[in-house]
């Protein structure tokens, strides 16, 4: 028997041990195997006796919340992936004792274990195991003679440098000195470990620490009276009760049938293998705007975070003509107020269902969410990792389980209102200048997010995507669709769905403008390869208009005849004369997509923007299907 593996296991079960002289401490944590362990431990007394007077440290060992245990099989996946490295960065322009801050974090990870463990796996479960004696990671870099480009290269391969869950520390700290009054510090963290709650603890806590080692004033932090590790045991026993069973049924029950994907039209074809390369793009709403969004939640009797879901939930049906879409919104996870002052993963996303139609109102859909954002508010206790194993057995690797788009409203904490100059130098700073400074975005853990912030009086907003299925120039158009809709919201919330603009009409105007010449010649050049019988069909028919010649090109312009509303189409019009703008590229791509089980780029529609045309390539797509499958 490997007797620390033993004694590990009964300490991840509940029990307690300890050497009490030449016998062997112990607390069960019930009465069902406490004879058999009990014969166990006599019957490897001496070597139990030897490991807890000698390697006591081995038995910090517990078990993970279901959040950690999905973080962890996640890391198993790609574990050289940088998609779940957390950090936060600092601009220091005061002089600072490098060595007091190096004391300040050692402080910091005796306060909070977890920030000194290391996360492996014993038997078919992975396990946390706090290390006592790691040394903490943390590397000073003299970047005084550094290039400002060259000093972002390093930060972003600093930030992106992977994790060894199961040996190397948690938490690393990356000083960047530029002069003796300006320091860049680097604070990553893998999210196994932390959430963004956990980031604004540790932001509050670590000027008191600094504080304490460099005046020697005694520490005004309140010492901790639980650990993550109650947290884990509180879940378990919920979970286990008739708490537990009243979430699992109502989630049973609002996720029932089969799960609707969203169907976003990309630029590329979706790797069978989900990425996590990424980017994001930044807009700001108006002052105007804000200000009006935050008065038809009032009016509403709404909040900021619902308004802005349902219309962001809006914004994917339009571009999809999906009637169903799942969103998913994350939550504290914190419900119990003990566990409020505690870092670690406690972060939990809920799913938002909806459904929509046209012949809703904006006003009529928002009464819909409200109620499904209470109904998953009160019900945010159950982990979202028990959902994904109990209700999608079989995963698709190429998408991120349930939903795929992620929706935030992030409330700003003094830290981040700190940072951004809105509170000055703080007092609990001591005099030290701190300022934002900002690494870029290279990761998404799904195919789009919005993350939407307060900026003063201004509200701001971040659309992280995947940047193998998006370009950025589609992302920065849905960004001006997005705001346009709020714009036509916040107008007249009574507009059916169907008629809220998407796009502002003097973008409407150029894009017509831009196609009607290119028409011209497209449709010349078109009449110059036509054969007789193809000349008869177009004066048999309506002018200018060819009739399709195959069920294919039939199909293909039934599709467009209900994106257009146009009642006669002919095989070589082309789309963007036809009325056709970016937003109903978009429907019509996601349309031929579910009509022929066949994903086009978006830009092959500005390629090749006629039926014949978008017809031939699918033909020869099919083909090559065809062809892969043979041989």
């Amino acid at each position: 028997m490997n007797i620390v593996e033993f004694v590990q296991d009964l300490t991840i079960q509940g029990w307690q041990l300890w050497s009490n002289g030449e016998k062997i401490g112990y607390r069960a944590p019930n009465q069902e195997s406490t004879q058999l362990v009990l014969s166990q431990l006599k019957q490897h007394k001496t070597e139990v006796l030897k490991l807890l007077n000698t390697q006591p440290e081995l038995l910090h060992v517990y078990p993970l919340s279901y959040g950690q245990q999905a973080m962890w099989f996640l890391w198993k996946l790609a574990p050289k992936s940088c998609v779940y490295n957390v950090s936060m960065t600092t601009h220091i322009r005061s002089q600072v004792n490098v060595g007091h801050w190096r004391q300040a974090f050692q402080a910091l990870r005796k306060r909070h274990p977890i920030l000194h463990s290391t996360f492996t796996q014993r038997g078919q479960k992975p396990i946390q195991l706090v290390q006592e004696h790691q040394e903490l990671d943390f590397l000073q870099i003299d970047a005084t003679t550094w290039s400002q480009d060259e000093l972002d290269k390093r930060l972003v391969e600093a930030h992106q440098h992977p994790f060894d869950l199961e040996r190397e520390a948690v938490m690393r700290i990356r000083w960047f000195t530029r002069s003796e009054q300006e320091h860049i510090l680097l604070l990553t963290i893998h999210h196994i470990a932390v959430d963004g709650w956990s980031l604004n603890l540790i932001f509050q806590e670590l000027p008191k620490l600094y504080q304490a080692q460099t005046t020697d004033a005694e520490l005004s932090l309140t010492p901790l009276k639980h650990s993550y590790q109650d947290y884990v045991a509180w879940q378990k026993d919920m979970l286990e009760g008739t708490e537990g069973r009243r979430l699992w049924n109502y989630w049973q029950q609002q996720l029932a049938g089969k799960l609707p994907v969203l169907n976003l039209p990309t630029d590329r074809p979706r790797p069978t293998i989900q990425t996590y390369n990424g980017d994001a793009y930044f807009f700001q709403l108006s002052e105007k705007l804000s200000e009006q969004l935050k008065e038809i939640t009032r009016k509403e009797k709404s909040t900021l975070h619902t308004t802005l879901l349902a219309a962001f939930q809006v914004l994917l049906y339009r571009y999809t003509a999906q009637e169903e879409i799942l969103v998913g919104s994350p939550t504290s996870g914190r419900s119990c107020p003990e566990f409020a002052p505690i870092v670690g993963y406690f972060v939990e996303p809920v799913v938002m269902r909806a459904k929509l139609s046209d012949d809703l109102s904006f006003q009529e859909f928002l009464v819909q969410v409200r109620q499904t954002v209470l109904g998953a508010l009160d019900h945010q206790g159950y982990p979202f990792a028990l959902l994904v194993g109990k209700l999608l057995p079989e995963r698709d690797p190429s998408r991120s389980p349930i939903f795929q788009v992620l929706f935030v409203l992030h409330k700003i904490e003094q830290w981040q209102k700190l940072l951004s100059g809105e509170l000055g130098c703080s007092s609990d700073w001591h005099g030290i200048k701190v300022e934002p400074y900002e690494i870029p975005i290279k990761e998404s853990p799904f195919d789009l997010s919005l993350d939407m912030i307060p900026i003063g009086s201004c509200l701001g907003g971040f659309l992280r995507y995947n940047t193998d299925l998006f370009e950025r120039e589609t992302i920065v158009s849905m960004a001006g669709n997005f705001q346009t809709l709020l714009e036509a919201i916040v107008a007249n919330p009574q507009q059916k769905l169907s008629q809220l603009p998407l796009i502002k009409a003097t973008e409407q105007h150029k894009i017509m403008d831009g196609y009607k010449n290119q028409t011209a010649y497209l449709t010349e050049q078109y009449l110059h390869q036509l054969e007789t019988a193809e000349i008869e069909t177009v004066l048999l028919s309506a002018p200018g208009k060819v009739k399709p010649r195959n069920e294919l090109e039939h199909q293909m312009a039934q599709i467009w005849q209900e994106v257009l509303e146009v009642s006669q189409i002919g095989i070589y019009d082309n789309f963007f004369a036809l009325g056709g703008h970016s937003l109903m590229s978009v429907q019509l791509m996601n349309k031929i997509e579910q009509g022929f089980g066949q994903s086009l780029p978006l830009s092959t529609l500005f390629q090749f923007p006629t039926i014949e045309q978008l017809a031939a390539i699918l033909s020869q797509e099919r083909s090559l299907t065809t062809l892969e499958k043979q041989f």
